[in-house]
């Protein structure tokens, strides 16, 4: 990437480019620049910046093809309820509704019928969620003043939630990825234990169980994991030991 960050987002647009945004590094602290990875090329190019700083935020792509870029941190306004839509034809941005409540560390999900659930927050545990094919929602690790295995799954059809299968290593501020496959890559993190994570685990929706798969090169926490049109995972930036990161690898 042109710019070492963590806390970003990352986003797959319709046309398979990877939309990134925001983020936090120790030199230019928080960000408003975007930019975008090319799968076919390999390559990253800039694009128009946000219009508000922000980190540990949200982006979710939306079945209309936008965009929405939603809370956060920055240091000027602390907390965020603002959002914004970015425009992958023009590669600009424009302000929308606000949030009613301010959160970061939160999570986003667009599910089946075009809705984008928000859940957690500063105010609640730190959860990372994948979005399943038959529509539920997997809520995976995080902590609660503990490092958590625990995993469950939200039905938005019924409002209701389910325990399931719980992962073979405690985990926070990793990330999770859903396979083309309908499996879901959960990569990275840290524990209190082991410190920062090369480990990755798989989830089978269809049994409810974990398997260990081929670890990362290089341990990370706070990165992003984006599913690609070639079915390949592209995990970005990051942080490992104090070191804020612009790798990026390819599962």
């Amino acid at each position: 990437m042109s710019a070492a960050r963590a806390y970003h987002t990352t986003s797959t647009l319709a046309n398979g480019s990877v939309l990134v945004t925001g983020g936090y590094n120790s030199g230019a602290g928080r960000l408003n620049s975007a930019e975008l990875y090319d799968p076919s090329t390999g390559t990253w190019t800039t694009t128009g910046s946000m219009n508000v700083a922000r980190d540990s935020h949200t982006a979710s792509t939306l079945t209309n093809g936008l965009v929405l870029v939603a809370g956060g941190y920055n240091s000027v306004t602390t907390y965020l309820t603002s959002a914004e839509l970015y425009n992958p034809s023009t590669r600009t941005w424009t302000t929308t509704g606000s949030m009613n409540v301010a959160r970061y560390i939160h999570t986003a999900s667009t599910i089946t019928n075009g809705s984008v659930l928000v859940a957690g927050g500063s105010n609640d545990t730190v959860t990372l969620t994948s979005v399943l094919a038959n529509g539920s929602v997997l809520v995976a690790g995080g902590y609660d003043g503990t490092y958590l295995t625990s995993a469950e799954l939200y039905h938005p059809s019924t409002g209701t939630r389910t325990t399931t299968g719980s992962m073979n290593i405690a985990r926070y501020l990793h990330t999770a990825a859903t396979l083309t496959n309908g499996l879901v890559l959960v990569a990275g993190g840290y524990n209190s234990a082991a410190g920062y994570l090369t480990s990755a685990d798989l989830y089978n929706p269809s049994t409810g169980t974990w398997t260990t798969t081929a670890n990362m090169s290089i341990a990370r926490n706070s990165h992003k994991a984006s599913t690609l049109v070639n079915g390949k995972i592209l995990v970005t930036g990051g942080q490992s030991n104090g070191t804020y990161l612009n790798s990026a690898e390819l599962y």
